[in-house]
C-alpha cells in the first residue's frame, strides 16, 4: 500500500508539471486557434528569467514569479501584436511563424546568455523532503501542485467568471458579431495570448530548479504539452486537467513497472492510438464558430 501510495503521489506531481507547462497552451490553441510552436521557448525564456534575476540581482525563486509572468507575458504580446495577429485562420501559416519565432528566441539566448547550461538554486526551505502518510515527497514538488491549483483556480475564474472571459468566450464563437457588439476583438486576442505566454514563463521558472536550463530546454515540453491538450480536447479547460492527471499516472505506472523510455513510447502510443479512433479528444465541449 505504501509503494502505491507512493506512485500515486509521483503520478500527481508528474501531472501538476504537464497541466503547468499545459495550460497556457490550452489557452491560446483552444481560444485562438493558433498552433503555438513556440511554447516551449517561452517556457524556455521563463527559465532564463528567473536565472537572470537570480544571479544578477540576487532574487529568490518565489519572489521572481510575478516578474517572470509580466516580462514572458510582455514579449508574448509584443509577438502577437507585430506577427500574429496577421495570420489568424491560417493555421498552417500560423505554424510555421510560431516554429521560426522558437528559432529566434533560441539562437537570441544563445548570443546573449551563451550556449552552456545554467542552473537555478531551489529555496533551502523547500530542499528537504516531507513525510507524507509513511512517504517521503519532495517539498518542492508539493509547492509546485499548489502553484498549478492555484494558477487553474486563477485561470477558470478568468474565463467563466470575469468581465474579459466573457468576452473571450464571445469572440471564440463568433469574432464578427462580437465586433458588431463592441468588443475589441483585437485587444481580446493580444491579452489572451499574453496570458498564454506568461503561464508557460512561470511553468519554465517552476521546473528550472528541476533541470538544467538551456536554450532548447522547452523543446521536449512543447511535445507534452500539445499531447496534454490534444488528448483533452483542445476546447475544454476540464479536459486538459484530466488529460494531463491521466498521462502523468500512466508515465509513472509504466515506469514503474519498466523504465522511463520504455514507459515514455508507450504512453505516446497509447495517446496515438486514442487520436485514431477518437480525434476530438476525450472531452470535447461544443462551440459554434462564425
Amino acid at each position: 500500500m505504501v509503494e502505491a501510495f507512493n506512485q500515486i503521489l509521483n503520478g500527481l506531481s508528474i501531472a501538476s508539471i504537464l497541466l503547468l507547462v499545459s495550460l497556457g497552451l490550452a489557452i491560446i490553441y483552444g481560444s485562438m486557434g493558433v498552433i503555438n510552436l513556440a511554447h516551449g521557448d517561452f517556457l524556455m525564456l521563463g527559465a532564463y528569467a528567473v536565472w537572470f534575476l537570480q544571479s544578477t540581482f540576487g532574487i529568490g525563486l518565489l519572489p521572481c514569479l510575478g516578474l517572470v509572468f509580466v516580462i514572458v507575458g510582455l514579449v508574448g504580446w509584443a509577438i502577437e501584436r507585430t506577427l500574429i495577429r496577421h495570420l489568424y485562420g491560417r493555421p498552417l501559416d500560423t505554424l510555421l511563424a510560431t516554429w521560426g519565432i522558437g528559432i529566434i528566441l533560441q539562437q537570441a539566448i544563445r548570443l546573449s546568455a551563451g550556449a552552456e547550461l545554467r542552473y537555478v538554486k531551489m529555496p533551502d526551505y523547500l530542499i528537504n523532503p516531507i513525510n507524507l502518510f509513511g512517504t517521503d515527497i519532495s517539498a518542492y514538488r508539493l509547492m509546485i501542485f499548489g502553484v498549478t491549483l492555484a494558477l487553474l483556480v486563477a485561470t477558470y475564474l478568468l474565463i467563466f467568471r470575469s468581465n474579459f472571459g466573457m468576452r473571450l468566450r464571445a469572440v471564440t464563437q463568433n469574432a464578427e458579431i462580437s465586433r458588431c457588439f463592441g468588443i475589441n476583438v483585437s485587444q481580446v486576442y493580444a491579452l489572451t495570448f499574453a496570458y498564454g505566454a506568461g503561464l508557460a514563463g512561470l511553468a519554465g521558472a517552476l521546473v528550472s530548479p528541476l533541470k538544467s536550463v538551456s536554450p532548447d530546454m522547452g523543446t521536449g515540453y512543447v511535445v507534452d504539452a500539445f499531447l496534454v491538450v490534444v488528448m483533452g480536447g483542445v476546447q475544454s479547460l476540464f479536459g486538459t486537467v484530466a488529460s494531463a492527471g491521466m498521462l502523468g499516472q500512466l508515465s509513472t505506472w509504466f515506469a514503474f513497472v519498466s523504465n522511463d523510455t520504455l514507459a515514455r513510447a508507450l504512453v505516446f502510443s497509447l495517446v496515438l492510438v486514442m487520436i485514431r479512433f477518437r480525434p476530438q479528444g476525450l472531452f470535447v465541449t461544443q462551440v459554434r464558430r462564425g
